[in-house]
């Protein structure tokens, strides 16, 4: 076990460098300059002293040197945990992860627990009352989800909640820390948008896993032993059905954050989303960039956890 993860944990260090190398050279080939940006914004009426102004702010963001020596310069830095500084902000990359992840990492679990306990009781019941009205109900639910977009469902919530019930989220962000409650109003309507897409595969692949555990001599064994039907279908049936369960889960999370760029701008939620954003629309590279190495951490140590687990839930899956 612990070879194994040490082994996983080593192909870290490639994939990240092959991660932030591609980012970093893709943001320095779309169109816009952020040393013009910044110029423009201040409004200097003489093209002379907007390029002197240009040339100026280049050098001082380093952007005038290759693009091999930049990156091996953000490169050294962010191994010491140095992302540089927002060119808009005009403060570190660092203290921007630290305030806005927390509330994205917030969300996203929340997400996933309510998809999960939605999904997975419901793909059951799904499979248990096959071709019934309940199994019915169950897939053009999951159907629908995978059908409509995030932002439909997003503008379908907030529709319902103006026009129903006359009331909108709060638009101010409350931490979790200062009020449980008015940070829960806020961040369960985005929450439940989300999980209603992400539950859906969830709910189709646990139906389908389950109908065919359901056919294995084993079960059938169960059964003409006398088992209670619920002993049998959580016990051998549920059970052996986790694992691909498991491996859809892991894979949805990061997709979780990925909805969350454009749900956080949606619901008004100053989280990484929001920040990356904005960040794109203002060409602030270490922002993004920083983000970039984060999100890919975050993929791998999500994916390193899905295998463990599956040691957990059946022991003789054997980790290589």
């Amino acid at each position: 076990m612990r070879q194994y993860v040490a082994r996983r944990l080593a192909l870290f260090v490639p994939t990240l460098v092959g991660a932030s190398l591609l980012v970093f050279v893709l943001m320095r080939l779309v169109p816009g300059d952020i040393a013009e940006i910044l110029v423009y914004q201040t409004g200097s009426e003489s093209s002379v002293i907007q390029t002197k102004q240009i040339q100026q702010i280049r050098a001082e963001l380093g952007l005038d040197r290759p693009v091999a020596i930049q990156y091996l310069a953000w490169m050294g830095g962010a191994l010491r945990g140095d992302f540089g500084q927002s060119y808009t902000q005009r403060r570190p990359v660092w203290d921007i992860l630290a305030e806005r992840v927390p509330r994205s990492l917030e969300l996203a679990v929340l997400t996933l627990a309510i998809a999960v306990v939605w999904a997975i009781p419901l793909g059951v019941i799904s499979a248990v009352r096959q071709n019934s009205w309940l199994d019915y109900a169950a897939r053009v639910l999951s159907l629908s989800g995978l059908s409509l977009p995030l932002f439909v469902t997003g503008v379908l919530i907030l529709y319902g909640l103006v026009r129903l019930f006359r009331w909108i989220p709060p638009l101010e962000f409350v931490a979790f820390t200062e009020n449980p409650v008015e940070n829960l109003k806020q961040l369960i309507w985005p929450a439940l948008c989300q999980a209603y897409y992400i539950s859906a595969p969830i709910t189709r692949l646990t139906r389908s896993e389950m109908l065919e555990v359901i056919r294995h001599d084993y079960v059938r064994t169960a059964r003409a032993k006398g088992l209670a039907e619920p002993v049998v279908m959580m016990k051998h049936v549920l059970r052996n059905a986790m694992i691909p369960i498991l491996t859809n889960v892991a894979v949805q999370l990061p997709s979780i954050f990925v909805g969350s760029f454009l749900i956080e701008v949606f619901f008004s939620i100053p989280g990484l989303g929001r920040e990356v954003f904005l960040a794109v629309n203002r060409s602030d590279y270490p922002v993004i960039q920083a983000v970039t190495v984060y999100l890919a951490v975050l993929t791998m140590l999500i994916n390193l956890g899905a295998d463990l687990l599956y040691k957990l839930v059946d022991p003789r899956v054997e980790l290589r």
